[in-house]
């Protein structure tokens, strides 16, 4: 999809444009990568998509990772479209960093930013971004730093995020296993050997077929307990 401007100065946002699959849109402006900067850009495989995102930093990334975990969302693109408006003195611009698409049909466009850097300018854009996304129909959303033991996790389990990782015969075994809550360590165990089980397990955590407790309070052990997802008690 072509590069789009979602306010065409001076007027309201475009209609049409809440329509539009901004999901399969391309970068409006380039990454730029300069050795010493303060910025680590990169691109990060989605599953969900099976295409490359781009980010502009490691927070911006962790975000994505996320992103790609949230079974609700179906669709994500990096940079998706110029934001244009008069602040009074002059013309300005803002491309938000994400637009995300959920599996309702719902749109959210998302705009990455620590709390403790957000600059009297960088919040006006972010106030106009929501207000334009409104208009259309869309939700916005400025995000900061994730919790952090939810991050490490769910970053642990990206690393198995490839189709390649799943084996149906393991699979299926996990999923008899794990049909009862029991700890990760020995539900691996009884379903083979660890070496070919956990790789598997891992793969369905990350695409929810397995569920694991507290995922956001406490890192992934041995001892976690791990059930199908919807179902067994506890």
């Amino acid at each position: 999809m072509a590069a789009a401007t979602l306010l065409p100065k001076p007027s309201r946002p475009n209609p049409d444009f809440a329509t539009a699959r901004f999901e399969d849109a391309v970068p409006v402006r380039p990454f730029r990568w300069s050795w010493g900067g303060r910025h680590f850009p990169g691109w990060y495989w989605a599953a969900t998509t099976g295409q490359h995102v781009g980010f502009e930093s490691w927070l911006e990334r962790d975000r994505l990772v996320l992103m790609d975990f949230d079974p609700a969302v179906v669709g994500m693109a990096s940079q998706p479209f110029w934001l244009h408006w008069h602040d009074g003195s002059r013309e300005r611009r803002h491309a938000p960093d994400f637009f995300m698409r959920r599996v309702d049909g719902s749109a959210v466009v998302v705009d990455v930013r620590a709390d403790d850097w957000i600059a009297p300018r960088d919040a006006e854009a972010f106030e106009l971004t929501r207000r334009a996304c409104a208009e259309v129909g869309w939700g916005f959303e400025r995000v900061g730093a994730p919790q952090a033991v939810l991050l490490a996790n769910v970053r642990w389990l990206s690393r198995h995020r490839h189709p390649c990782c799943r084996r149906e015969p393991v699979a299926a075994r996990l999923m008899e296993v794990f049909s009862q809550p029991g700890p990760l360590m020995a539900g691996a165990a009884a379903a083979g050997d660890r070496l070919a089980t956990l790789p598997v397990l891992f793969h369905l955590l990350w695409e929810h077929e397995l569920s694991a407790e507290q995922m956001d309070v406490e890192l992934l052990g041995p001892r976690t307990v791990v059930r199908r997802a919807g179902g067994g008690a506890g």
